[in-house]
């Protein structure tokens, strides 16, 4: 199923539990705008690229579109719109003054050097920056990208519109960025985790633990888990294979688990 499959399917579940009318069905099911365009990039070795990038924003009534900037090879319009929804429904549920928004390109970005992923950042912020705006609609980190992809969308954003820091979230603190912001998404997965084994009885502390994914989630959930928890990382999960102690480097893996004070790459 596709992401915005899988969305529709909860979101009529949901619906079908309150009796919601179908006028608003409608009306909650639709996008207020999408935008696609085409992303044209120098590579360092003279050629143009083109890329095909993604801002859908679905629904904006209690206020500005709020949702991450994802560079992946399989992001397309049914996962970016599937996306900006739950957007839409997260900020509601913790009843923030925000609405749903996503975005993303599709682009293996471990493909591209430095300067390349400069030159994508910001030929696409100027592609969709007409519907951005701190008012309108606020970027976030999300799925390979960071601080510093925000900061070459808040440069670009800025050299047209005048300084506006407010327009992008997970920055650096440098430029305006919030601390904790970077390990917030891990942060608020080891507190679901906790309350979750609260409620059925699941030891935490010296429990054992294997994460799915090491990127700005998961790397950050592991260390929380082993410095903060007091649980036992044993592998992780990825694209690219697992490891856990019986794999990698021995003078960098303990017997009990993962060392999480050593980087992602000192076990590749």
């Amino acid at each position: 199923m596709s992401g915005r499959a899988i969305v529709q399917s909860q979101f009529d579940r949901a619906a079908d539990l309150i009796n919601l009318e179908a006028y608003m069905r409608k009306i909650l099911c639709s996008p207020f705008r999408e935008v696609q365009v085409e992303v044209p990039v120098r590579m360092d070795d003279g050629r143009i690229e083109v890329f095909t990038g993604y801002r859908i924003q679905h629904n904006g009534a209690r206020g500005p579109c709020k949702g991450g900037i994802r560079y992946h090879p399989e992001a397309d319009h049914d996962e970016v719109l599937g996306l900006a929804t739950i957007m839409t429904w997260k900020t509601a549920l913790m009843d923030i003054p925000f609405g749903g928004a996503k975005g993303g390109v599709t682009v293996d970005p471990k493909k591209l050097s430095k300067l390349e992923l400069e030159r994508l950042t910001r030929r696409f912020t100027q592609r969709i920056a007409i519907v951005l705006g701190p008012y309108r609609d606020i970027p976030a980190p999300d799925v390979n990208t960071n601080a510093q992809v925000m900061a070459w969308i808040l440069d670009e954003y800025s050299s047209r519109q005048g300084y506006s820091p407010a327009v992008v979230t997970g920055k650096p603190v440098a430029l305006g960025g919030s601390l904790g912001r970077e390990e917030a998404t891990g942060r608020g997965v080891m507190y679901v985790m906790q309350e979750y084994a609260r409620d059925f009885g699941i030891p935490i502390k010296g429990g054992r633990v294997v994460i799915q994914g090491f990127g700005n989630v998961g790397s950050h959930l592991a260390r929380l888990l082993d410095s903060e928890a007091g649980a036992k990382v044993l592998a992780d999960l990825q694209r690219q294979g697992a490891r856990h102690p019986r794999t990698a480097r021995p003078r960098r893996a303990g017997k009990a688990g993962l060392r999480m004070d050593r980087r992602q790459a000192d076990y590749e």
